[in-house]
């Protein structure tokens, strides 16, 4: 039996449905966006090759005109049109406008930086083979502007909804098909990934018999009224989790129950914090199989990531000595007492290894920490406080701006740790691992990680386990990239740093 949507305590339906009608305006949004930056890269690249001589020669006297052919202005004005509305159409035939692009994932830039390659190889050959005598300069000066202008719109662009989101607008309505255990798994992720903007209205559940799942979604009613009730509630997502049906060919069903409707449905499998690197979908015999390729801790041990270390700290160090020995300098200074703190951190496959940080703290810190645990209730995990009676004022804005940090370079030139990776942890907190958290052992740590990036000290202990799991299990040299760029912003804006 379903319960009314009058009678159901979910968000607003008027005002959810305001926001779908908004969200999908975003396709068009984005279409306008692109068309108004092609058309300033395709006006800057004009107005660059007439101020820049590019592949000309010093002695060619007419460069504006061919022999007996059109000036450079008259080329350009003659493809112009046709190269913006032809690059537009190759974005949108690659799928840079599907609704379901926005938002997540690379498929979104895939579908610009793509479509933008074909259209440049398909304006060069056409060139060449009608003999149109485009000028080089502005070919590379258009599609170079352009696609760093394509994909610097898109980020903003999805900046912005992220933005959107997690102030509660462009929601998607969202209804979870399943058990309950899989519902909540589902429900947990989208509120704490309040930037997917998916509203989670209620769930559907095999047996109606709470009222709420053990997780706090509403049940809505049973599975076999899922049509009636996304019409009911308006819905624009239908998310299908394990244990949603009893027979193979339900699922088939209800994807025909709205065919007529305006819904999508996903298929949510009984995986978490998988990336998308490693799931592949191989459709056999008509059954969609989803293959995942194994863990990569190992090929996080390997040549190319200790050689990006060697690299990256030793060009760091350089970089960075000026600031270390100014920090030295008013450490010494502040209270004479040792410019470095040396302290037994666990590194990879359980190794003990002397980490190296700049003290920000008096030089018995660690003779309060008791009362400090006691104070403030201490029970797990990596011990902060804000506002730490035992930082030294020195110590406030080393510790602010990471500075503290950059001692473990030379950790990381040793091979005990890596610029990027979990957070080195102390053997009190290693002792007390499960055979789960102790995965995160199987790489070296890190300087940064997703941890540093995601909020710091403002992360629970649980969250910045799974985080550092994530990062263990999905491994690329592409993503600690991301993440040593991001560890700029996180640092300049002092989030978490306490």
């Amino acid at each position: 039996m379903g319960i009314a949507p009058e009678r159901a305590f979910v968000p607003s339906v008027a005002s959810l449905r305001i926001q779908s009608r908004a969200l999908r305006a975003l396709p068009l949004t984005a279409l306008v966006l692109d068309l108004v930056l092609v058309t300033a890269a395709v006006a800057l690249a004009a107005y660059g090759r007439s101020r820049v001589l590019l592949f000309d020669t010093a002695n060619a006297p007419a460069l504006s005109q061919t022999a007996g052919g059109p000036t450079l202005g008259q080329s350009v004005a003659f493809v112009a049109v046709p190269l913006i509305l032809g690059w537009i159409l190759v974005i949108a035939l690659r799928g840079g406008y599907d609704s379901g692009v926005f938002g997540a994932g690379a498929e979104e830039y895939k579908a610009v930086v793509n479509g933008s390659l074909l259209t440049a190889a398909l304006l060069g050959i056409g060139c060449y083979l009608s003999k149109f005598p485009l000028s080089r300069g502005f070919f590379l000066f258009a599609f170079g502007i352009g696609l760093l202008l394509l994909v610097v719109g898109r980020f903003i662009l999805r900046r912005s909804l992220h933005r959107a989101r997690r102030h509660g607008s462009l929601g998607q309505r969202t209804m979870i098909v399943g058990s309950d255990e899989h519902v909540d798994a589902v429900a947990s992720v989208f509120r704490r990934e309040t930037w997917l903007g998916y509203d989670v209205l209620g769930a559907l559940v095999p047996t109606v018999g709470d009222p709420a799942t053990k997780g706090g979604v509403q049940v809505l009613g049973d599975v076999e009224e899922a049509a009636a009730l996304v019409r009911a509630y308006g819905v624009d997502v239908v998310f299908v989790v394990g244990g949603a049906f009893h027979h193979p060919l339900a699922m088939r069903n209800l994807v025909w129950d709205l065919e007529s409707d305006n819904v999508q449905v996903i298929m949510a499998p009984g995986v978490t914090d998988v990336s998308s690197e490693r799931i592949r979908v191989r459709p056999v015999a008509g059954l969609p199989l989803l293959h995942l390729d194994r863990p990569r801790s190992q090929d996080a041990l390997r040549w190319a990531k200790r050689t990006f270390d060697i690299v990256g700290s030793a060009t760091m160090l350089a970089i960075a000595a000026p600031v270390m020995l100014w920090a030295a300098w008013q450490i010494r200074r502040h209270d004479g007492g040792p410019v470095l703190f040396r302290q037994t951190r666990v590194g990879r496959d359980g190794d003990y290894f002397t980490c190296l940080k700049f003290r920000s703290m008096v030089v018995d810190a660690e003779g309060d920490l008791a009362e400090l645990h006691s104070e403030v209730g201490y029970e797990d995990g990596l011990f902060k406080m804000q506002r730490d009676p035992r930082i030294t004022k020195p110590g406030q804005w080393i510790r602010r701006f990471s500075i503290d940090e950059l001692p473990q370079l030379i950790n990381v030139l040793r091979g005990d740790m890596s610029l990027v990776g979990p957070r080195p942890p102390l053997p009190l907190e290693v002792d007390r691992y499960t055979l789960m958290q102790s995965r995160r052992l199987r790489v070296r740590p890190g300087m940064t990680g997703l941890w540093q990036v995601s909020g710091r000290s403002d992360l629970s202990w649980t969250e910045s386990i799974r985080l550092d799991l994530y990062y263990v299990d999905n491994w690329s040299m592409i993503q600690d990239v991301i993440i040593l760029a991001r560890t700029v912003g996180a640092v300049l804006s002092s989030r978490g740093a306490y």
